[in-house]
Order: structure tokens, then C-alpha cells, then sequence
């Protein structure tokens, strides 16, 4: 199984990394989709962090490429993503095509702007739920929200859970 794991600058470097491990382990081939071609620099919260090589460039990259797709956090990540009609495009072409969907943190974000939320339950880090809620979705504090195809959870402690329930989806 291929899965697009779409970032760029400032993604935050645990809910990159781990997600990314959980999917090799399992034996899922985890595909950096990023904006530009090169390498992406993560940050561990406001302090740079590893950098990552792109795989491909969310312009030219294909949906039908992929069986489902991550979305991990980190504000400028975030900001960055939902800026950007390209990624938010390739974003809502999993919803369309009823694919599995894992963001974490600030990554429903790019859900809200993809018009993707409306009448789901979800969670996120606590300062999108104004948004989320503006946006038509049922946001809740709680670690890990699984309504349907798409998986949400707000923080890096919430890895775990996160990881579990994003292999569980991605694996049906």
C-alpha cells in the first residue's frame, strides 16, 4: 500500500516521523508529497528540526497514485498546505474517491479549506475547533475521532492512538 504523506516546511517532526515508522512497520509504502521539489525542514514546535527528502510534488502527483493519505501537523505546516490550491485540490480527491484519511494537530486545517468537514465528528489541536466548527464539522476533545474513511486526533501525545487507528483504516 502506498500513502501520500503531504508536508512541507515547518510539519512537525514527531507527527511526521511517527506515522511514517508505524506505515513501514506495517508494511505500507509512506510517499513524501510536499510543494516543492527538494527537501522540506521539519520543526520540533518553534525550533528546526531534521530535514526530509521530497518523493514528489503535489502539482503533478495523482490521487489514484495512492491508497490513502496522511496529513501530520505543525502550524506553518498547516497554514502552508491550506494556502496552497494544488495540495488542497489533491486533498479533496481522496474524500471523492472515498479514500482513508489520517490528519493529526493542525492538519484539519487543510481539511476545512478543502470543504471536506461538514457533518463529520473530528478532533484537532484545541485553537482550530472555532474553524473546524465554522466549517460545518462536530469537533471534540478527545485523543482519537474515527467517523468513516477519516481519522483525527489533536497532539503529538496522542501518537499512539493516532498510528493505531490510521492503520486500522488504512488497512480496510
Amino acid at each position: 500500500m502506498t500513502v501520500a504523506v503531504v508536508a512541507t516546511d515547518g510539519v512537525e517532526q514527531v507527527e511526521l516521523e511517527r506515522p511514517w515508522q508505524a506505515l513501514e512497520e506495517a508494511g505500507a509504502e509512506p510517499v513524501l508529497v510536499s510543494l516543492d521539489k527538494g527537501t522540506i525542514t521539519a520543526y520540533q514546535h518553534i525550533d528546526k528540526g531534521e530535514t526530509k527528502r521530497v518523493d514528489a510534488v503535489v502539482s503533478t502527483a495523482d490521487p489514484d497514485d495512492y491508497a490513502a493519505l496522511l496529513l501530520p501537523g505543525g502550524v506553518i505546516n498547516g497554514d502552508f498546505i491550506r494556502a496552497d490550491a494544488d495540495a488542497v485540490a489533491f486533498v479533496k480527491a481522496f474524500f471523492e474517491a472515498g479514500k482513508p484519511v489520517a490528519a493529526i494537530c493542525h492538519a484539519p486545517w487543510v481539511l476545512a479549506e478543502a470543504d471536506v468537514v461538514r457533518g463529520r465528528r473530528m478532533t484537532s489541536w484545541p485553537s482550530l475547533q472555532t474553524d473546524l466548527r465554522n466549517a460545518g464539522a462536530d469537533w471534540v476533545d478527545e485523543e482519537v475521532v474515527v467517523d468513516g474513511n477519516l481519522v483525527t486526533s489533536r497532539k503529538p501525545d496522542d501518537l499512539p492512538a493516532f498510528n493505531d487507528a490510521a492503520l486500522t483504516a488504512f488497512a480496510r
